[in-house]
């Protein structure tokens, strides 16, 4: 007879629907406590599973409603309210068969989540773009139009031209060649927006990471530039380092 810790190996190495369905009619005779803990548990994770499958389905609606116009282009941005830094954008054309759970709004995913999820976009996303406009940028034409600019160099930057765009929120002045569709917060319902705002998040906060070991006074790593309460006391000790949008701090210095 297998051990308990066995089988509760087995279990950890269950990822798939088929997975935990075969673990289950396997082991549902065995009558030890331990045993069926670990079914229960097996079933949780089995139900948890169908859902975010439906889940992600439900946020392919725009991916197939516009399915005819051909490759679709997700676009976001992430940067557009800290202080200090760049706004960065990105481009991300997932397959038809797209099977990346766990999508969603880069805000609503942990760092390591959104780690995770980065790796596996840029493993199996057709094409991946990403543009930015720094905070010099953002002080010359104002943060809409820097973060057009952005979404613009995201697009120009595929390997591959895509057919439409889904963009969060947005109409883009500057890629009028394309069909547009914009999606009031589509980070949450479209899941080439939100593979486009785990692309962007995660890019801009590793620059802000890097950032911060050139400027340690502001706490660039944790606030990301934004606004915090520490971010805002630093730049009234410290005044305003290189990376600061000028037109953004006015009332802090």
């Amino acid at each position: 007879m297998e051990s308990i810790a066995f089988i509760k190996e087995r279990l950890e190495e269950a990822v798939k629907v088929n997975n935990f369905e075969a673990f289950i009619r396997e082991y549902q005779e065995d009558q030890r406590a331990g045993v069926q803990k670990l079914i229960a548990t097996a079933a949780k994770k089995h139900e948890a599973l169908l859902k975010e499958k439906e889940r992600i389905e439900t946020m392919k609606k725009y991916e197939k409603e516009y399915g005819d116009l051909g490759l679709l282009c997700g676009i976001d941005e992430v940067g557009r309210g800290p202080l200090a830094g760049p706004v960065y954008a990105a481009a991300v054309i997932l397959p038809k068969d797209c099977d990346i759970l766990y999508l969603n709004d880069s805000k609503k995913l942990s760092e390591k989540k959104r780690e995770e999820l980065y790796d596996v976009i840029m493993e199996k996303a057709v094409a991946v773009g990403i543009g930015h406009s720094s905070h010099t940028r953002i002080d010359e034409i104002n943060i809409l139009n820097a973060t057009y600019e952005a979404m613009a160099m995201a697009v120009n930057s595929l390997s591959v031209k895509p057919d439409g765009l889904l963009i969060d929120a947005v109409h883009i002045p500057l890629l009028e060649e394309y069909k547009q569709v914009s999606i009031i917060k589509g980070d949450a319902k479209s899941v080439s927006i939100a593979a486009a705002s785990i692309i962007a998040k995660v890019t801009r906060d590793r620059v802000m990471k890097e950032l911060d070991t050139q400027y340690p006074e502001y706490g660039f790593a944790s606030n990301k530039g934004y606004g915090s309460a520490d971010h805002i006391a630093a730049i009234k000790k410290y005044g305003p380092c290189e990376i600061h949008r000028r037109s953004f701090i006015g009332n802090f210095v």
